[in-house]
Protein backbone atom coordinates (compact mmCIF):
# COMPACT_ATOMS: atom_id res chain seq x y z
CA UNK A 1 0.00 0.00 0.00
CA UNK A 2 1.59 3.23 -1.26
CA UNK A 3 0.29 6.60 0.63
CA UNK A 4 0.81 9.27 -2.09
CA UNK A 5 -0.97 12.00 0.02
CA UNK A 6 -2.35 13.64 3.45
CA UNK A 7 -3.72 16.40 5.13
CA UNK A 8 -5.20 17.34 7.83
CA UNK A 9 -9.10 17.72 8.37
CA UNK A 10 -10.97 20.18 10.80
CA UNK A 11 -10.80 17.98 14.08
CA UNK A 12 -7.22 16.88 14.28
CA UNK A 13 -8.44 13.99 11.23
CA UNK A 14 -6.18 12.58 8.99
CA UNK A 15 -7.03 11.62 5.56
CA UNK A 16 -4.54 10.16 3.12
CA UNK A 17 -4.82 8.79 -0.29
CA UNK A 18 -3.46 5.29 -1.04
CA UNK A 19 -3.25 2.74 -3.77
CA UNK A 20 -3.10 -0.97 -3.74
CA UNK A 21 -1.72 -1.96 -6.69
CA UNK A 22 -4.40 -0.48 -9.08
CA UNK A 23 -7.02 -0.15 -6.67
CA UNK A 24 -7.12 3.60 -5.67
CA UNK A 25 -8.87 4.58 -1.88
CA UNK A 26 -8.58 7.04 1.10
CA UNK A 27 -7.89 6.27 4.59
CA UNK A 28 -9.22 8.80 7.72
CA UNK A 29 -7.73 7.88 10.75
CA UNK A 30 -8.60 9.72 14.19
CA UNK A 31 -6.57 12.86 15.26
CA UNK A 32 -4.41 10.91 18.09
CA UNK A 33 -4.17 7.61 15.68
CA UNK A 34 -0.20 6.50 15.35
CA UNK A 35 0.41 7.24 11.40
CA UNK A 36 4.03 6.27 10.79
CA UNK A 37 3.86 2.61 8.99
CA UNK A 38 7.49 2.72 10.78
CA UNK A 39 5.74 2.13 14.42
CA UNK A 40 5.68 -0.88 16.18
CA UNK A 41 2.30 -2.39 17.50
CA UNK A 42 4.36 -2.20 21.51
CA UNK A 43 4.66 1.72 20.70
CA UNK A 44 1.17 2.69 20.18
CA UNK A 45 0.00 4.34 23.06
CA UNK A 46 -3.60 3.74 22.74
CA UNK A 47 -5.45 0.87 21.93
CA UNK A 48 -5.95 0.50 18.06
CA UNK A 49 -8.99 2.53 15.94
CA UNK A 50 -12.00 -0.10 14.53
CA UNK A 51 -12.12 0.38 11.38
CA UNK A 52 -15.28 1.13 9.17
CA UNK A 53 -15.17 0.39 5.37
CA UNK A 54 -17.18 2.50 3.74
CA UNK A 55 -18.20 1.26 -0.18
CA UNK A 56 -19.50 4.00 -2.24
CA UNK A 57 -22.07 3.37 -5.01
CA UNK A 58 -20.21 3.06 -8.50
CA UNK A 59 -20.20 6.87 -9.58
CA UNK A 60 -16.89 7.84 -9.06
CA UNK A 61 -14.98 8.83 -5.85
CA UNK A 62 -14.69 12.30 -6.52
CA UNK A 63 -18.35 12.58 -7.06
CA UNK A 64 -18.88 10.81 -4.05
CA UNK A 65 -16.31 12.40 -1.78
CA UNK A 66 -18.33 14.87 -0.19
CA UNK A 67 -20.69 12.51 1.37
CA UNK A 68 -17.83 9.76 1.98
CA UNK A 69 -15.62 12.36 4.01
CA UNK A 70 -18.44 13.69 6.30
CA UNK A 71 -19.21 10.50 7.12
CA UNK A 72 -15.70 9.25 8.13
CA UNK A 73 -14.80 12.32 9.61
CA UNK A 74 -18.05 12.20 12.05
CA UNK A 75 -16.97 8.38 12.80
CA UNK A 76 -13.44 9.91 13.66
CA UNK A 77 -14.35 12.62 15.43
CA UNK A 78 -17.30 11.32 17.63
CA UNK A 79 -16.12 8.19 18.34
CA UNK A 80 -12.60 7.67 17.14
CA UNK A 81 -13.22 5.42 14.63
CA UNK A 82 -10.64 5.06 11.50
CA UNK A 83 -12.90 4.72 8.25
CA UNK A 84 -11.59 4.05 4.48
CA UNK A 85 -13.16 3.46 1.02
CA UNK A 86 -11.97 2.76 -2.17
CA UNK A 87 -12.61 3.13 -6.36
CA UNK A 88 -14.92 0.49 -6.93
CA UNK A 89 -13.76 -1.16 -10.02
CA UNK A 90 -14.90 0.51 -13.83
CA UNK A 91 -15.51 3.58 -11.60
CA UNK A 92 -13.69 6.57 -11.23
CA UNK A 93 -10.69 6.73 -13.55
CA UNK A 94 -10.26 2.82 -13.36
CA UNK A 95 -10.76 0.82 -16.74
CA UNK A 96 -14.48 0.58 -17.82
CA UNK A 97 -15.42 -3.42 -19.19
CA UNK A 98 -17.37 -3.73 -22.10
CA UNK A 99 -20.04 -6.34 -20.60
CA UNK A 100 -20.53 -3.82 -17.86
CA UNK A 101 -21.07 -0.78 -19.89
CA UNK A 102 -23.29 -3.08 -21.96
CA UNK A 103 -25.31 -3.67 -19.22
CA UNK A 104 -25.91 0.18 -17.91
CA UNK A 105 -26.55 0.75 -21.55
CA UNK A 106 -29.62 -2.06 -20.98
CA UNK A 107 -30.73 -0.68 -17.86
CA UNK A 108 -31.08 2.96 -19.33
CA UNK A 109 -33.03 2.05 -21.74
CA UNK A 110 -35.60 -0.39 -20.21
CA UNK A 111 -36.10 2.78 -17.40
CA UNK A 112 -36.12 5.04 -20.11
CA UNK A 113 -39.11 2.73 -21.83
CA UNK A 114 -40.72 2.31 -18.50
CA UNK A 115 -40.18 -0.92 -19.02
CA UNK A 116 -39.77 -3.62 -16.22
CA UNK A 117 -35.75 -4.17 -15.63
CA UNK A 118 -35.29 -8.24 -16.16
CA UNK A 119 -33.16 -10.08 -13.96
CA UNK A 120 -30.29 -10.87 -17.13
CA UNK A 121 -30.07 -7.27 -16.48
CA UNK A 122 -29.76 -7.03 -12.89
CA UNK A 123 -27.19 -10.08 -13.16
CA UNK A 124 -25.28 -8.53 -15.66
CA UNK A 125 -25.02 -5.05 -13.99
CA UNK A 126 -24.62 -6.54 -10.55
CA UNK A 127 -22.78 -9.65 -10.12
CA UNK A 128 -20.07 -9.13 -12.18
CA UNK A 129 -19.11 -6.17 -10.03
CA UNK A 130 -19.12 -8.13 -6.77
CA UNK A 131 -17.04 -11.09 -8.43
CA UNK A 132 -14.58 -7.90 -8.81
CA UNK A 133 -14.95 -6.01 -5.50
CA UNK A 134 -14.65 -8.42 -3.21
CA UNK A 135 -11.69 -9.84 -3.42
CA UNK A 136 -10.63 -6.61 -3.88
CA UNK A 137 -11.78 -5.23 -0.52
CA UNK A 138 -10.36 -7.99 1.14
CA UNK A 139 -7.07 -7.08 -0.43
CA UNK A 140 -7.57 -3.80 1.28
CA UNK A 141 -8.34 -4.50 4.48
CA UNK A 142 -5.41 -6.84 4.84
CA UNK A 143 -3.72 -3.74 4.15
CA UNK A 144 -5.21 -1.67 6.62
CA UNK A 145 -5.21 -4.07 9.68
CA UNK A 146 -1.71 -4.34 8.99
CA UNK A 147 -1.03 -0.72 9.31
CA UNK A 148 0.07 0.48 13.14
CA UNK A 149 -3.38 2.49 15.03
CA UNK A 150 -5.60 0.28 13.07
CA UNK A 151 -7.42 -2.92 13.95
CA UNK A 152 -10.61 -5.00 14.35
CA UNK A 153 -13.04 -5.39 14.67
CA UNK A 154 -14.42 -4.09 11.58
CA UNK A 155 -17.68 -2.73 10.62
CA UNK A 156 -18.94 -2.23 7.12
CA UNK A 157 -21.44 0.27 5.41
CA UNK A 158 -22.64 0.94 1.66
CA UNK A 159 -25.01 1.52 -1.05
CA UNK A 160 -24.37 -1.30 -3.33
CA UNK A 161 -26.53 -3.82 -0.91
CA UNK A 162 -25.49 -6.87 -2.99
CA UNK A 163 -21.29 -6.21 -2.31
CA UNK A 164 -22.37 -5.67 1.56
CA UNK A 165 -24.20 -9.30 1.11
CA UNK A 166 -21.48 -11.11 -0.12
CA UNK A 167 -18.57 -9.19 2.08
CA UNK A 168 -20.75 -9.87 5.08
CA UNK A 169 -21.16 -13.54 4.48
CA UNK A 170 -17.46 -14.50 3.27
CA UNK A 171 -14.98 -11.78 5.24
CA UNK A 172 -15.14 -13.26 9.11
CA UNK A 173 -13.35 -9.25 9.67
CA UNK A 174 -16.58 -8.11 9.43
CA UNK A 175 -18.50 -7.89 12.79
CA UNK A 176 -21.17 -5.55 11.67
CA UNK A 177 -23.09 -3.88 8.60
CA UNK A 178 -24.61 -0.77 8.18
CA UNK A 179 -26.42 -1.54 4.80
CA UNK A 180 -28.55 1.02 2.21
CA UNK A 181 -31.16 -0.01 0.09
CA UNK A 182 -31.93 0.83 -2.91
CA UNK A 183 -30.31 -0.74 -5.60
CA UNK A 184 -30.79 -3.57 -7.98
CA UNK A 185 -30.39 -7.52 -6.27
CA UNK A 186 -29.92 -10.45 -8.10
CA UNK A 187 -31.92 -13.20 -7.52
CA UNK A 188 -28.96 -15.19 -6.02
CA UNK A 189 -28.33 -12.76 -3.36
CA UNK A 190 -31.03 -13.69 -1.55
CA UNK A 191 -29.59 -17.25 -0.72
CA UNK A 192 -26.47 -15.73 0.55
CA UNK A 193 -29.11 -13.39 3.00
CA UNK A 194 -29.85 -16.12 4.56
CA UNK A 195 -26.55 -16.87 5.37
CA UNK A 196 -25.69 -13.98 6.63
CA UNK A 197 -25.74 -13.86 10.78
CA UNK A 198 -23.46 -10.85 11.76
CA UNK A 199 -25.52 -7.69 13.15
CA UNK A 200 -27.50 -5.54 10.46
CA UNK A 201 -28.66 -1.86 10.67
CA UNK A 202 -30.47 -1.35 6.82
CA UNK A 203 -31.53 2.01 5.97
CA UNK A 204 -34.89 2.35 3.59
CA UNK A 205 -35.90 5.61 1.93
CA UNK A 206 -39.76 4.49 1.40
CA UNK A 207 -40.69 6.29 -2.25
CA UNK A 208 -37.08 5.86 -3.26
CA UNK A 209 -37.92 6.57 -6.93
CA UNK A 210 -35.04 4.14 -8.27
CA UNK A 211 -36.22 1.21 -6.13
CA UNK A 212 -37.97 -1.87 -5.98
CA UNK A 213 -39.35 -1.03 -2.08
CA UNK A 214 -41.14 -4.87 -1.89
CA UNK A 215 -37.94 -6.68 -3.12
CA UNK A 216 -36.32 -4.33 -0.48
CA UNK A 217 -38.21 -5.73 2.36
CA UNK A 218 -38.23 -8.83 1.32
CA UNK A 219 -34.36 -9.05 1.09
CA UNK A 220 -34.32 -7.83 4.62
CA UNK A 221 -36.85 -10.55 5.68
CA UNK A 222 -34.71 -13.17 4.47
CA UNK A 223 -31.14 -12.19 6.38
CA UNK A 224 -30.24 -14.72 8.61
CA UNK A 225 -29.28 -12.30 11.55
CA UNK A 226 -30.43 -12.62 14.84
CA UNK A 227 -30.16 -8.82 15.30
CA UNK A 228 -31.39 -6.96 12.28
CA UNK A 229 -33.00 -3.26 12.26
CA UNK A 230 -34.64 -1.66 9.59
CA UNK A 231 -35.20 2.12 9.31
CA UNK A 232 -37.65 3.21 7.13
CA UNK A 233 -38.09 6.81 6.44
CA UNK A 234 -39.76 8.60 3.97
CA UNK A 235 -37.98 10.66 0.67
CA UNK A 236 -36.45 9.99 -2.18
CA UNK A 237 -33.01 8.11 -2.67
CA UNK A 238 -30.76 10.99 -1.65
CA UNK A 239 -33.22 11.81 1.19
CA UNK A 240 -31.77 10.44 3.60
CA UNK A 241 -32.11 12.28 7.49
CA UNK A 242 -29.00 13.45 8.86
CA UNK A 243 -30.04 11.29 12.28
CA UNK A 244 -29.76 8.66 10.38
CA UNK A 245 -25.87 9.27 10.42
CA UNK A 246 -26.03 9.49 14.23
CA UNK A 247 -28.14 6.21 14.44
CA UNK A 248 -25.93 4.39 12.33
CA UNK A 249 -22.60 5.49 14.28
CA UNK A 250 -24.24 4.22 17.49
CA UNK A 251 -24.84 0.52 15.91
CA UNK A 252 -21.26 1.07 15.18
CA UNK A 253 -20.09 1.74 18.56
CA UNK A 254 -22.31 -1.17 20.35
CA UNK A 255 -20.35 -3.74 17.96
CA UNK A 256 -17.16 -2.09 17.11
CA UNK A 257 -15.70 -1.04 20.83
CA UNK A 258 -14.26 -3.46 22.61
Amino acid sequence: MHFNSEQRLDGGVLEREFVLGDIPGILWTPADAPTSTTTTASATATAPAPLILICPPPLGLRKMYPRLAGRARYYAAEYGFAAATIELPGSGERPRWDAAEQARADLRRAMEAGEPVGDEIVDALVLPLVEKAVPEWRAVLDALLSLPGLGGPVGYEGGLISLGVRLALVEPRIAAAGLFAGSLVPAAMFEEARRVTIPLHVLLQWDDEGNDRQASLDLFDAFGSEEKTLHANMGGHTGVPRFELESGARFFARHLTR
